[in-house]
């Protein structure tokens, strides 16, 4: 094909498509640095885009994750409060059916003890009721509640804490003096002791638990970090490498237009071999 043509212009055929190619790659780096990614959807390259967002669904899966985690840490520690208080009321009702024992005191004296102690015991159940968190109690009577708090984004492990009895009417303190009634001696002493260590026992357990869950809480969240700066490194785009090319392609571009410019100019220039001299 002749190049001295006024039917068909290659000059102006090749700079069109320079033009073009130019202007879609000035569009590719426009939008990588408006949107911070190299790539923004499957188009862009779908193989690295599905494995960007199975990673992205593994770290907002990661979030439901951590939420049950905090939410297991809400519960035990509720539980460990209020493990600590049914300790201190033990304590004092230790105190109170000690000085019951002396076998000097007057009917008076021991009648206003024995009332103390029943009020005591009466709190520790009134602890236990309601050492609640989003509807979960771990030392309310009976045996319901517990913990069973994710630990993967597949729900095949979990961190448990397990419920322990702290009314009066559970295993660690119904061997308690119901009241100072009667008589109270060394054994009696000595259940309450009994069951003092037994919820101590319980709040250490709950302490263990909740220390469990936020270990792996905290791994949880380095896990996701790890996730997250994954996928980055994957579809996020370097933004001082694509302003470098965006200045380039800018140069390229009115390179091309001017070149555009020049060829459509050249069947005009053929006109001046017609002209007379």
């Amino acid at each position: 094909m002749s190049l001295n043509s006024v039917n068909t212009n290659v000059g102006a055929m090749i700079a069109l498509q320079s033009l073009g190619a130019i202007n879609a790659e000035l569009a590719t780096v426009q939008r990588r640095i408006s949107t911070g990614l190299k790539i923004s959807s499957a188009k862009d390259n779908g193989a690295i885009w599905a494995i960007a967002q199975n990673q992205r669904a593994e770290s907002k899966a990661l979030d439901a994750v951590k939420a049950s985690l905090q939410r297991g840490q809400s519960i035990a520690d509720v539980a460990i409060t209020g493990a600590e208080s049914i300790s201190d009321i033990l304590m004092q009702m230790k105190e109170k059916a000690l000085a019951a024992s002396d076998v000097t005191l007057d009917t008076a004296s021991k009648a206003a003890l024995n009332e103390d102690y029943i009020a005591l015991r009466r709190q520790i159940d009134k602890v236990a009721a309601n050492a609640e968190f989003n509807g979960v109690n771990l030392i309310s009577a009976g045996s319901t509640g517990q913990v069973r708090a994710l630990a993967n984004s597949s729900a095949t492990s979990t961190i448990d804490v397990d419920h322990i009895d702290l009314s009066t009417t559970g295993g660690a303190i119904s061997g308690t003096l119901a009241n100072l009634t009667g008589t109270v001696g060394q054994t009696e002493l000595a259940a309450i002791d009994t069951a003092i260590k037994a919820v101590n026992a319980a709040a250490a357990r709950f302490g263990t638990g909740s220390k469990a869950l936020d270990t792996h809480l905290t791994f949880v969240g380095k896990q996701q970090d790890v996730i997250d700066a994954g996928v980055g490194r994957l579809v996020d785009a370097d933004l001082a490498k694509e302003s470098a090319r965006f200045q380039a392609l800018q140069v390229r571009q009115q390179l091309a237009i001017y070149a555009l410019g020049i060829a459509n100019q050249a069947p005009s220039m053929l006109l001046q071999l017609f002209q007379r001299r």
